[in-house]
């Protein structure tokens, strides 16, 4: 039970390409089952971590990075298929990126070994996953443009919001 967790979160990261190449064919129905796939095992990971003890310190790296590559890959991909606006996506990136880059020199210049997400960046990430989940529903048509605008909306909020936070917290850490 003990890799259990971290067999989970690498199925995520092995499983990232080939969605981004559904999301280039336009098999958008198929990216809606892959993604249901994605947040279970997502989701399951970390209750068997937790329910069993059975967390890692390769997890704690893991997890994150996989979630990074999935969304941020899912939302490169879509850009890049013209599915959602490119400054859309440069928004998600570019706090990525932000946030990687805090967490490489605080590893190496501050000895900082712990990155936990906010509750700013786990509601970054749900709301990034729900509007996803609608681009790609509206474009198997399932549902109609308005319905979209709101998760467009709230990803930008909460992930400009999440980005400020976190650079909020990565500069009371400087001196």
């Amino acid at each position: 039970m003990k890799y259990v967790p971290n067999v989970l979160t690498a199925s995520r990261l092995v499983l990232a390409p080939y969605v981004f190449w559904l999301l280039t064919k336009h098999e958008y129905r198929v990216v809606l089952v892959l993604f249901l796939v994605v947040a279970i095992t997502d989701a399951l990971d970390g209750w068997i971590a937790r329910k069993f003890n059975a967390t890692s310190r390769l997890g704690a790296y893991l997890d994150p990075v996989a979630d990074k590559i999935l969304l941020g890959g899912v939302f490169l991909t879509l850009a890049l298929t013209r599915a959602i606006e490119p400054w859309l996506a440069g928004i998600v990136l570019g706090r990525d990126l932000m946030i990687l880059l805090a967490a490489i020199y605080f590893y190496y210049a501050k000895s900082l070994r712990s990155f936990p997400p906010s509750v700013w960046g786990k509601a970054s990430t749900f709301a990034q996953i729900a509007f996803v989940v609608a681009v790609v529903t509206l474009d198997s048509g399932f549902v109609s443009a308005p319905v979209v605008l709101p998760f467009e909306w709230l990803t930008i909020a909460l992930t400009t919001w999440s980005g400020v936070d976190y650079a909020r917290k990565a500069l009371a850490l400087h001196p």
